[in-house]
């Protein structure tokens, strides 16, 4: 681990695009290599918009502040060039494309990577595909299903852990990973989380999350509590245990006297 920051986001702010509608309200975070940190919030607190915005999400303005990411302002680049220089999100809803299987989609983004001219060796990718399906312990014939289509909400969510594994980021961006699963298919995705990062142990983690269940099994090293587009407090993993007990009354009373 590293004690330089791989994401230091700066007084953020941010609202949807074309409309006069603040989300964010000025977000300090830092993230350094090798952490877990996890943000839970109630709805509409800001939690997913702040992970979109870092990954490039066009529906979304920044009005204010900095995102810098291993030393470079992440908001001059493009939500490609982003994803090439190692950032990955797994959404909340994968969206299914028919007629692409995953072995296909996965080498095409492989592929986005290297320079052009450069071609991607057939029999290199499937060797590394299979290796991380291995890793994973996924059946080799997962890879050949189209994208999503007909998936189960775990299998959904196991497809974007493949595409973790496969693409390798430094920084993962994880928008409620857990939603709609249950315990059996949490801990599956939970299970593929932790392989990755103890073979990487330099990959940071950021994961958006409602419920301190999926923190029974990914542990954070931090956890920030969103409140109304901002961080309203930060610590360890005591917090979620906290919320889960107490919920978030607190902090709405607290932004209802403000």
């Amino acid at each position: 681990m590293t004690d330089s920051p791989i994401l230091k986001i700066s007084g953020l702010r941010a609202k949807v695009a074309e409309e006069d509608l603040e989300i964010l309200k000025g977000v300090d975070l830092e993230l350094r290599a090798g952490e877990i940190h996890a943000i839970m919030g109630p709805n509409a607190s800001g939690k997913s918009t702040l992970a979109k915005i870092v990954a490039g999400h066009p529906g979304y303005e920044v009005t204010g502040g900095s995102i810098r990411y291993r030393d470079r302002d992440l908001l001059e680049l493009e939500p490609d060039e982003r994803s090439r220089a190692g950032v990955f999100m797994a959404f909340q809803y994968p969206v299914e494309i028919p007629g692409v299987s995953i072995a296909n989609f996965l080498r095409t983004a492989l592929q986005a990577r290297l320079d052009e001219g450069e071609e991607l060796d057939l029999f290199d990718f499937q060797d590394r595909l299979l290796e991380r399906m291995d890793l994973l312990d996924m059946e080799p014939a997962f890879a050949e299903r189209p994208v999503n289509e007909g998936f189960s909400g775990g299998e959904k969510k196991r497809n974007e852990i493949l595409q973790m594994a496969v693409l390798e980021p430094m920084l993962a961006l994880m928008d409620e990973t857990d939603s709609g699963l249950d315990i059996d298919a949490l801990q599956v995705v939970a299970s593929g989380v932790n392989k990755l990062k103890s073979e990487r142990p330099e990959m940071a983690v950021l994961l958006i999350t409602h419920y301190q269940r999926l923190l029974n099994f990914i542990r954070p090293d931090v956890v920030h509590v969103m409140v109304d587009g901002q961080i309203a407090r930060t610590g360890g993993p005591e917090v979620a245990l906290e919320l889960e007990a107490g919920g978030y009354a607190t902090y709405r009373e607290a932004e209802a006297a403000v």
